[in-house]
Order: structure tokens, then sequence, then C-alpha cells
């Protein structure tokens, strides 16, 4: 199967810039709003939403990583994931916003492991989710309220997400 290339560096600008504007008209604003970035690539583009939201916006706004590997419902089938650190801002998430931010949604799994663990730190006044690619396929009723591309794909392919934070180039691909 062939690899072709859907989003490119300037795209992903513009999705991301898109997403962060869009966040801050729903919320009104930057206050209370925490921005929770899900490993890996998840607290990458977390940061650039806080960076683009914190330029349009002189409210500060915190964002931080929320680890779910111990939430996950699949760790049997995958016993090697290695925990990370979760970082939640000082100020806690109690009565704020939070947007959850992730590279890919697919089954939905991962993102009920982080409504699970946010459980576990606090009671937010409201949860969004904000990915790069929605690409179909939920096994539970999980919908992005913010989406960079909408990439109908095969269960047989593969999405991959590279930032230049992490690989060196921003891309996404499909094969």
């Amino acid at each position: 199967m062939s690899v072709r290339t859907v989003l490119q560096h300037a795209d992903i600008t513009r999705a991301l810039t898109r997403i962060s504007h869009e966040i801050l008209e729903s919320n009104r604003g930057s206050d209370d709003l925490v921005i929770l970035g899900i490993p890996t690539r998840g607290v990458t583009l977390a940061k650039r939403i806080a960076a683009i939201i914190q330029s349009v916006d002189p409210t500060p706004v915190t964002s931080g990583v929320l680890d779910v590997t111990m939430y996950r419902d699949d760790l049997a089938q995958n016993p090697t994931r290695a925990t990370g650190p979760t970082d939640i801002p000082a100020g806690g998430i109690d009565g704020k916003t939070v947007v959850l931010v992730d590279d890919v949604l697919y089954s939905g799994r991962t993102i009920r492991a982080a409504l699970d663990a946010l459980g576990d730190l606090g009671r937010p006044r409201a949860v969004r989710l904000a990915v790069l690619v929605d690409r179909g396929h939920r096994e539970f009723p999980i919908r992005a309220d913010f989406v960079g591309k909408n990439l109908p794909s095969s269960t047989e392919e593969r999405i991959n997400v590279h930032l230049e934070e992490i690989d060196g180039s921003d891309e996404v691909t499909i094969g």
C-alpha cells in the first residue's frame, strides 16, 4: 500500500490556528481554560494551541499533560506501554473548561481513558475535545468538538502524524 501525504506543515498550522480560534469563541475567551495534551503528539499539539491562543488573548492560558496509560482498557494486549507524567497546571481543573488534545481520533478508547483520568483529578465545568485528525471508526459515542481534518479511512490504513518537535517535520500521512 502506498503512503501519501494528506497534510503538510502549512496545513497543520492553519488547522491548529482555526482550532485555537474556535476554542476561544466557544469559551468566550481564555478565562478558566485549561489545555491538556494526551501523550505523545497531543502534548505538542496542546502546547501549540495554547501558544496560538495566548497570542490572540492576553489572559494566560494554562496547558499540561494527561497521561492515560493506566486508564486504558487494552493494557492486557499492550503491556509494554510506558507510563508518563501527568502535569496538571497549578490551578487544577475544578470548575474550568478542559480541552483535551490528541493527534488522531479513531476508536474513542483513548478519550474514554482520558475522561476516567480527569475524573480522578477533579471536576471540570466542561470537557471539550480537539483533534488534528478524525478518521472515524468509533467504538464509543465520542465526538470531537474541534477537528483539524476529517479523514475517512479504511481500518487497514494507518494514519501517521509527524511533528517537528518529535519527528523533525510536520506532516500527516496515510497508507
